[in-house]
């Protein structure tokens, strides 16, 4: 099976789904798309380290992506907007990677691929890869869950609890940090924050628990992979961007049908 290239690209975009959905729940519960945008964008960064430094490409971007968090978290509160920084932080960092890339002789670097993703592309090396990635990340959610809820909730119920929030924080930037680096050769660095939010934002209208929000958005986020996957092999459209546009159907569809059940309770 794993000689088969869609069936290892269905495989890397499905491990990537489980991955992201209940990541992007907390993102999308904490207001931290930004910081999700900042990350991926940084991990164009992280391959002209690997490049330069002859080292895996998931090594690179992961270092670089904890590097970035490992930033934000000691200039945030020292005059800076988050917004702000972010911004700053995460477009010098695209630029950076991209110049410094142009630089590397005697290596051919296929920007695209790494931008917008070339999950057609996935070998059975990086597929085990994005699968032990993936399952670290969720380990870590997993082990973490309530301690992640009650301080994503608030920070005066985590210290109460005897939980510490910045230990929380810690969690969600390492799995961040993870998930950008298995997600980078399957949807590019341009759209991993698009497959983490997406998904958690169309499930979340629909859904009581943060439990069942995370189910449905892995649910929604593993349709959006295989559609799309589908979808770009009969029309022959890119693939990762492919898998965004329908899973930006999907939420339009969900707000659609928000607006209309909330439409017919008012009449």
């Amino acid at each position: 099976m794993l000689d088969d290239f869609m069936w290892r690209a269905t495989l890397a975009g499905l491990f990537v789904a489980l991955a992201a959905a209940p990541l992007g729940c907390f993102v999308v519960w904490r207001r931290m798309a930004y910081f999700g945008d900042a990350t991926a964008h940084a991990a164009i960064l992280g391959v002209a380290l690997a490049l330069l430094l002859d080292i895996s490409i998931f090594a690179g971007v992961l270092m670089i992506a904890l590097t970035m968090a490992a930033c934000v978290t000691l200039l945030s509160g020292r005059g800076y907007a988050m917004d702000t920084l972010l911004g700053v932080m995460a477009h010098s960092a695209l630029a950076i990677g991209l110049v410094a890339v142009s630089f590397i002789s005697g290596v051919r670097v296929d920007l695209n691929a790494y931008l917008f993703g070339d999950i057609l592309a996935v070998g059975k090396d990086d597929l085990w890869v994005i699968g032990g990635g993936t399952l670290m990340v969720l380990a870590l959610l997993g082990w973490r869950w309530s301690a992640l809820l009650t301080a994503t909730l608030s920070d005066e119920l985590a210290h109460a609890s005897g939980i510490q929030p910045r230990r929380e924080q810690l969690v969600l930037t390492l799995s961040l940090a993870m998930v950008v680096a298995v997600a980078l050769k399957v949807v590019g660095a341009l759209l991993i924050a698009a497959l983490l939010i997406i998904p958690a934002a169309t499930a979340r209208p629909f859904c009581r628990t943060p439990e069942i929000m995370a189910l449905v958005a892995a649910g929604i986020a593993s349709l959006a992979v295989t559609s799309g996957l589908k979808a770009a092999y009969l029309f022959d459209t890119p693939t990762g961007p492919t898998i965004v546009t329908l899973a930006a159907g999907f939420f339009l569809l969900s707000t659609i049908a928000m607006q209309g059940v909330r439409y017919l309770g008012q009449h």
